[in-house]
């Protein structure tokens, strides 16, 4: 994209497109797959849920899912914040201090049946209510919890800002890129990746373009159990 962008040029765009700088089909678009695939999903993977159940329960004490607090689509001067459901993957005391922590590659907080919850990214499936819901989308930006995005933004400023429009993600193109982080100072990458995806998804053809290909690296990322 060209530096060189005239205050004309940005002020047509803006009215031209005033509930943000998404093409309103690629707005109606992601929310119909959302649907369609979330229902699919859903429908597909009720028979494993009572096994994937069974085999956190007897592998920890604790709850079989996990409920956290996270940030949405962010707004101008406003900040979604919701719930986000997956299956515990964390033994029921790792944050017993009370400090939020991000999630490592290899974080002894996690069970064994965690590692291949999450190497599979079947920990991540309940998710797909929140994206019924619709405060989630399949593809877009990870979702940060509140108080690491707080921290982030004394580093970062505007860290947030890059949801802007754009709601968050089950999966997207920094989680096909990148394993988990364990610092906040690893995140320069993870941001461009996330200002990358917003970019890419104004128009329609870029979009499906852009999803189709997260898509099927997510897919390969699960049958290869790479997560």
């Amino acid at each position: 994209m060209s530096a060189n962008i005239s205050e004309t040029t940005v002020n047509n765009s803006y009215k031209s497109n005033a509930g943000g700088y998404i093409h309103p089909t690629v707005k109606y678009g992601k929310r119909l797959f959302d649907v369609v695939f979330s229902l699919s999903a859903m429908f597909a993977l009720l028979p494993l849920l009572p096994f994937i159940a069974l085999l956190i329960k007897i592998d920890s004490k604790g709850p079989v899912f996990y409920q956290q607090q996270r940030l949405g689509k962010s707004r101008l001067g406003f900040r979604h914040q919701f719930s986000i459901f997956k299956f515990r993957s964390m033994y029921t005391d790792a944050e017993i201090d009370g400090v939020a922590l991000l999630a490592a590659k290899s974080d002894p907080r996690i069970t064994r049946v965690g590692k291949f919850l999450r190497k599979t990214r079947f920990d991540e499936t309940p998710q797909l209510i929140n994206i019924l819901s619709g405060d989630m989308s399949l593809i877009g930006p990870r979702p940060e919890r509140p108080e690491l995005t707080s921290e982030i933004e004394k580093k970062m400023p505007f860290f947030s800002e890059r949801t802007y429009q754009v709601l968050p993600g089950l999966t997207g193109l920094a989680q096909i890129n990148q394993s988990y982080l364990g610092s906040v100072n690893n995140l320069d990458q993870k941001l461009a990746f996330d200002h990358a995806y917003s970019l890419a998804i104004s128009t329609p053809l870029s979009w499906l373009k852009t999803d189709a290909q997260i898509f099927l690296k997510t897919i390969l990322t699960v049958i290869k159990c790479n997560g």
